[in-house]
């Protein structure tokens, strides 16, 4: 019995990992592989795979549809009366009647109303192309932060090196009887570095999760590391960015697609106070004559032609409704105005922070990394012959890492602004670093 048991048990756990391995292999058949490195490849698989961006073509594609339908007529109504108990007439017993009308709204009602569908609709493709503008910031945004990392980790893994060939060094020392504290201190600060490392790798993984999510990549691979390059560092004027926001950013187009909704709303309440009218014909159904068989049109099915209209009679209810539509338009307004000011706002702080970065980068790059270099070399010569101590050597090594972040860490502010700047006022995102796998 406990044979058949043990079988059992072995079947069950053959059963159990085919099936984790079907099910292992089912989502490595669903992963989607990205080994793209510069930016215009992380743009482009974003534009083209993700998700919500498609969301907002699709509200677009679907309010299309919408003018079509506002702007037709009603759909007319035919009515069909049966007498169980027929009505005996002059001319013949009433069996049944047909009654087809169709309703004319007052003129220019379906037009407006075929003006509001339009605009909305603009109004949404200008919200599709603004968040094809966030997401290629977002992407970019990240990219370069991504790259700032993959920097990050390429610099502190060479001081980690340096350091940890320095080991050897300082220990002969200390066997020749030189202060241990000098190795010790040695030792703590490669731990520190080693700590920073593994932070770093981590951040890795995580910046890459969330780039992951916006190129609609799945499977959790790591992405690779592009390479960053310092920009050219040049000032930009302000005056043509801050036009080019009036003319050409969709969140102000969008938001004027609306105010144009708001005006033909504004007709449609003026116009509700225009009656509809309804015209119709109406066919009587007369049976056999039985009564009065000779009388003149016996048996005859009479028809006629009817016309009714609407009586807006609530002027409250009407004057309500304009009120309504007037309020609404002035809101639009001062929304268009409010985000206007705000965007003028982001993009002169867009423009300072570039300033910023392009200030750094001179100051790094054509004073304190050289200085820096050369403290670091001094350093080390003077350790070698006896002149310092390994704190100098240490203290060294650690400015010149910390400058070396700084430059990177302004190079990709640099790149950053540029993108934000180059998203408010909706240029192509060009002249942008190129990026290459990065040696790990």
């Amino acid at each position: 019995m406990s044979t058949l048991n043990g079988k059992r048990v072995v079947t069950r756990a053959l059963c159990c990992a085919l099936l984790s391995l079907i099910t292992w292999s089912n989502v490595q058949a669903k992963e989607i592989v990205f080994k793209a490195t510069t930016l215009e490849e992380y743009l482009h698989q974003a534009q083209t795979t993700n998700p919500d961006l498609k969301a907002f073509q699709a509200r677009y594609e679907a309010a299309l549809q919408r003018a079509p339908q506002v702007s037709s007529l009603p759909d007319p109504m035919l009515q069909v009366t049966h007498f169980v108990e027929s009505v005996q007439t002059r001319t013949g017993p009433q069996e049944n009647i047909f009654m087809l009308s169709q309703r004319l709204p007052w003129f220019g009602k379906l037009s407006s109303r075929e003006n509001v569908a339009s605009a909305e609709a603009e109004a949404l493709w200008y919200a599709y192309q603004s968040r094809q503008l966030l997401l290629a910031r977002k992407v970019a945004t990240r990219y370069f932060d991504y790259g700032f990392t993959g920097k990050a980790i390429t610099l502190t893994n060479e001081n980690l090196h340096w350091l940890a060939e320095l080991e050897p060094i300082i220990e002969e020392k200390v066997r020749g009887g030189e202060d241990i504290n000098a190795l010790l201190r040695l030792k703590v600060e490669v731990g520190k570095i080693a700590d920073k490392l593994a932070s770093l790798k981590q951040k890795r993984i995580a910046q890459s999760a969330q780039l992951s999510e916006l190129l609609a990549v799945t499977g959790g691979a790591v992405l690779p590391l592009p390479q960053l390059d310092f920009p050219a560092v040049a000032a930009l004027e302000a005056k043509p960015l801050l036009d080019a926001i009036a003319l050409n950013n969709p969140e102000l187009q969008m938001i004027k697609r609306k105010i144009h909704s708001a005006e033909a709303r504004q007709e449609i309440a003026r116009l509700a106070s225009y009656p509809d009218f309804t015209f119709g014909v109406t066919y009587i159904q007369i049976g056999d004559p039985e009564v009065n068989p000779n009388t003149p049109d016996a048996g005859n099915d009479p028809w006629g032609i009817t016309a009714s209209m609407n009586i807006p009679l609530w002027f409250e209810k009407n004057e309500a409704t304009r009120a309504e539509a007037i309020a609404g338009k002035r809101a639009v307004i001062h929304a268009y105005t409010n985000r206007a000011n705000a965007l003028e706002a982001e993009m002169r702080a867009s423009l300072a922070l570039l300033d910023d970065a392009n200030r750094r980068l001179e100051l790094y790059g054509n004073e304190l990394l050289g200085l820096a270099e050369q403290a670091v070399e001094n350093s080390r010569t003077s350790y070698e012959s006896g002149r310092t101590g390994i704190l100098e050597v240490i203290d060294s090594e650690r400015s010149l890492l910390d400058l070396q972040l700084l430059s990177w860490r302004a190079a990709t502010d640099a790149w950053k602004q540029r993108v934000i700047i180059q998203t408010l006022a909706n240029q192509p995102i060009q002249g942008l670093a190129s990026a290459e796998k990065q040696d790990e």
